[in-house]
């Protein structure tokens, strides 16, 4: 971000402590740092949170050309045929497969 040398650094402090005096410079100082510690955790959170947002962005296209791609590629289901019903409204009932024709006609009707 920016560059300082040493010697940008020293006439710094040298004005500073001519200007403030002993006694005020390093409480100066004190709240000088904290204020950059803070700028700094703020433009950290702040590039943080841009990359999670980035990251999200591309995750949701993915999702999106994941389910598009799947969509072409897979047919959707389709519906059994009709069973065949002579009698509409009637339920269809299928036949015993262990009677014989026979075992039919030799039972006594219901009373």
């Amino acid at each position: 971000m920016l560059d300082f040398g040493f010697s940008e650094i020293l006439l710094t402090s040298a004005i500073a402590l001519v200007v403030l005096g002993p006694e005020r410079l390093p409480k100066v100082a004190r709240q000088v740092g904290n204020w950059m510690g803070r700028a700094r955790a703020m433009a950290r959170q702040l590039s943080e949170q841009l990359e999670r947002e980035v990251n999200a962005e591309e995750l949701l296209k993915e999702q999106n050309k994941a389910k598009t791609s799947s969509a072409n590629q897979i047919a959707p289901p389709q519906a059994a045929p009709p069973t065949y019903m002579p009698h509409a409204g009637v339920p269809y009932v299928a036949p015993d497969p262990h009677s014989t024709p026979d075992a039919k006609a030799s039972k006594p009707p219901n009373e």
